[in-house]
């Protein structure tokens, strides 16, 4: 039986260009708030930006069929892209306007699959360092009842004007 799914999403240029004219938090916010598009990325595996604070982020997500693999479960790169979304974010409310970040290295460790079965899982991210030019951050993915299914550590560089 085939199943079918629909995904709309605004430009991702007007959601970029408005991070670059506010500082991260008030951003991510804005986003949370509804006056700023999520990314297409959000639309696409349904995952939501929740929770923002001072070196901070959450986001989540409900563990759907069209995200399985060939051996029936989630596939791990939905977790790793929710921790990687988390930890980005958390670097991000650190920020100010115009200065910007990317990922240059991650670790995952998937601790248990994931399966329709699963709960609501909840990204959540907190930064350890932040200097001018390396920031850290770590995120677990866990579920509503608090059971670990991955976490992870990132690095990202920061990018100034």
């Amino acid at each position: 039986m085939n199943r079918t799914r629909t995904i709309t999403w605004d430009d991702p240029l007007i959601t970029a260009g408005k991070a670059q004219t506010m500082r991260g938090l008030d951003f991510l916010q804005a986003m949370i708030n509804g006056e700023i598009p999520a990314p297409p990325i959000a639309h696409l595996l349904g995952m939501a930006l929740v929770e923002v604070a001072h070196g901070r982020a959450v986001f989540t997500i409900t563990p759907a069929e069209f995200m399985y693999n060939p051996i029936g479960v989630v596939h791990g790169g939905i977790a790793m892209t929710m921790l990687d979304s988390a930890t980005g974010c958390a670097v991000q409310t650190t920020l100010d306007a115009g200065v910007g970040y990317t990922t240059v290295d991650g670790h995952t460790n998937l601790i248990r699959p994931i399966t329709v079965e699963t709960p609501l899982l909840r990204a959540e991210a907190e930064v350890i360092h932040v200097g001018r030019r390396v920031a850290t951050a770590q995120a677990r993915l866990v579920d509503v009842n608090g059971k670990l299914y991955a976490h992870c550590i990132s690095t990202c560089a920061i990018l100034t004007p």
